[in-house]
């Protein structure tokens, strides 16, 4: 059985116009229904049209209360030339209130004061032509319960909802504005540390780099010993790789993405064993192959690999639960490639479930493209597959 709060608005009001018609045709046939003795004469079958006629409006009171009341006018009127009765005007009453309460800010506005201005001729018109107190009192009290009170308990909602959307907006502000404030401090942070690492750090590696060839050529023309040579070589090579570490790290650093991973507690595919323990922990099936042989990997590299492995085991897990999962890890031909598979495709996202659009495979793939390598992902013949490849090459100082 579906809940109240699950029926749309007009259905809603569709169901209170069907109560409202119920309990108006209660009290026209009990009598208690008529307001004056002109209207005791009327038929019964005239009264539940005019009640009818109202309650047909009423489900667009949300949608549409301008409309809603002004029609509504119709069978007001008839029922006040009738004889007044309670159904038709505490009913309209509601109309009223639900102007007020959802129409626009000036809308409510310029109602109220009409509304306002029609009870205050009520009063002075019955004054008028009775000169009786009693008369007067009457109309008074009329106006007060079916006018003035609406009236006033939707400009008393209304200013309740105003302040609580203010305060709300007011609080997502300054949610917003603390957040904005700490991306701006992190990146005042890690734009201070890429500066120094660039002006300390990868200065000195250069220097070294570009003395290490100046002494190699010195030494190659002086028919040095080969193993200084060797060594000198050595040097060369690794001053290079570091200094090409050392400017993607400073490139991570200076990103706009999310790198603070890589920045705070970097881990490598030596700790792939925490990945692979922790989903077969959670029942799923993970085989892995590793040959890296004894290629020492650069840290960047090993870094993007171990990133782009968790991802894709992690959207294994969350797009095809309880399905085995194949990760492939070696090095071919001066390049890593990482492979993981499993063997039923994923399941295509709804929008609702993926707000961030795919962000997990953008971050794979810009991960593997600030390498110079190239990312793929999508079905194959034994399913969903998720292939990078990444240089393991230096890039020469210059």
């Amino acid at each position: 059985m579906r809940q109240w709060s699950e029926i749309p608005e007009m259905g809603r009001d569709a169901i209170g116009a069907v109560l409202v018609f119920a309990v108006g045709g209660a009290l026209y046939l009990t009598d208690l229904g008529v307001l004056t003795r002109h209207g005791l004469d009327v038929p019964l079958l005239v009264r539940l049209g005019v009640l009818a006629a109202l309650c047909a409006v009423m489900p667009l009171r949300r949608r549409t209360p301008l409309l809603a009341m002004f029609a509504g006018l119709v069978p007001l009127a008839v029922d006040l030339w009738l004889g007044p009765t309670v159904p038709v005007w505490v009913f309209y009453g509601d109309l009223i209130y639900a102007t007020v309460l959802y129409a626009s800010r000036r809308a409510s506005r310029n109602v109220t004061k009409v509304w306002a201005a029609f009870s205050v001729l009520i009063v002075i018109v019955t004054l008028s032509l009775t000169r009786d107190v009693r008369s007067v009192s009457l109309a008074a009290i009329a106006i007060f319960a079916f006018v003035a009170t609406p009236l006033w308990w939707a400009n008393t909602v209304r200013t309740h909802k105003e302040i609580a959307e203010a305060e709300r907006a007011r609080a997502q502000a300054l949610t917003l504005v603390g957040d904005l404030d700490r991306r701006a401090a992190i990146a005042d942070e890690r734009t201070t540390m890429a500066r120094d690492l660039h002006d300390v750090i990868a200065g000195h590696l250069s220097a070294i780099a570009i003395q290490s060839e100046a002494a190699l050529g010195v030494l190659a023309r002086r028919e040095a010993d080969p193993a200084v040579l060797g060594i000198m070589r050595s040097v060369r090579t690794n001053s290079v790789s570091a200094l090409q570490e050392m400017r993607t790290m400073i490139g991570l650093l200076r990103s706009d993405g999310e790198a603070e991973d890589e920045v705070a507690a970097p881990r490598r595919l030596a700790q792939l064993s925490i990945l692979v323990d922790a989903a077969r922990a959670a029942g799923v099936t993970v085989r892995v192959r590793e040959n890296l042989g004894d290629t020492e990997l650069p840290s960047a590299v090993d870094q993007a690999a171990y990133r782009i492995v968790q991802e894709a085991l992690t959207n294994a897990m969350k797009h095809a639960p309880g399905q085995g999962v194949d990760i492939d890890v070696r090095v071919a031909d001066g390049l890593l490639r990482v492979s993981v598979r499993n063997p039923t495709p994923a399941v295509a996202l709804r929008h609702n479930e993926n707000r961030d659009r795919h962000h997990g495979l953008i971050n794979m793939r810009e991960r593997a493209a600030a390498l110079g390598g190239s990312f793929t992902a999508g079905p194959d013949s034994q399913g969903w597959a998720v292939l990078a490849t990444l240089p393991l090459s230096a890039a020469s100082a210059s």
